[in-house]
């Protein structure tokens, strides 16, 4: 059963990852796929840092078969897809249009996809005793806010909150993956194991490599208005890469290749 489990949730991240490559190039059968006609250049880029985001997150809990920790990611793929369901049915309805129900009806799917992912490991014990570090608790807490104050703003419909062009049902779509994110990191404080930190800091480190560089080719071009907003938004996922790094490959307490890694961690 759980061989069959690992094959099956190794095929959702080679979809997954198979998607950020698509939406990060602007394939045309991945712009055809997005029910948004009039979504921009960088809004596909972000939508693939999000699916590298979640392959990555996947892929550590079924390779070190942490999956206890795939209920944060459940749970994430919960709160992002619940609502999102609920937005593209009703512009289905308003508009007639088949993508928004088809994109409509893949949300519900894999929402319950996450609450049957969540419901199913959130009983499993970690294998990994390791605590997660409080530094690293810490800057969960500050992501935790930060995601909550510009998600809910986005998905309250508050303009200008990105540092490029969004329609409105664009910065509804992206402020509940904000959301979502939020409520991934929540979990990992709820349940502070390195176990669940370490997935969530892979999750975030491919996130970041997806964004920094088409960031800072901006950069120099952004209009002044945005401009501080972008260079907030490069400082944090700069800020939160590094700590990824660190955690993942340099501490001692941490680290991939640690010898001791189901022992418990002092740092």
């Amino acid at each position: 059963m759980v061989r069959y489990f690992r094959v099956f949730m190794l095929a959702v991240c080679a979809v997954q990852v198979f998607l950020a490559a698509a939406f990060f190039v602007q394939a045309p059968f991945a712009v055809r796929l997005w029910p948004l006609s009039y979504t921009n250049q960088m809004a596909f880029i972000f939508i693939a840092s999000i699916f590298a985001a979640a392959a990555v997150s996947t892929l550590w809990c079924v390779v070190t078969k942490e999956y206890a920790a795939l209920a944060g990611i459940g749970l994430d793929y919960i709160v992002i897809l619940v609502p999102l369901s609920v937005l593209f049915f009703q512009m289905a309805a308003r508009t007639r249009s088949a993508p928004a129900a088809n994109f409509a009806a893949a949300c519900v799917v894999g929402a319950l996809f996450g609450l049957g992912l969540f419901l199913w490991s959130r009983r499993i014990p970690a294998r990994d005793p390791r605590p997660t570090p409080k530094f690293v608790r810490g800057a969960f807490l500050f992501f935790v806010i930060a995601l909550l104050i510009v998600g809910g703003q986005m998905a309250l419909k508050a303009p200008n909150v990105l540092p490029w062009n969004v329609t409105t049902e664009g910065g509804i779509i992206y402020g509940w993956m904000f959301l979502g994110a939020a409520a991934y990191f929540v979990y990992g404080l709820l349940r502070p194991g390195w176990y669940n930190a370490a997935g969530q800091l892979a999750g975030f480190l491919a996130y970041d490599l997806v964004l920094i560089v088409p960031f800072l080719q901006r950069l120099p071009t952004i209009a002044p208005d945005r401009r501080w907003s972008l260079i907030i938004y490069i400082v944090v996922i700069v800020l939160s890469g590094l700590l990824a790094i660190y955690y993942l490959f340099f501490n001692p307490a941490t680290r991939l290749w640690r010898a001791d890694r189901l022992s418990p961690a002092a740092t």
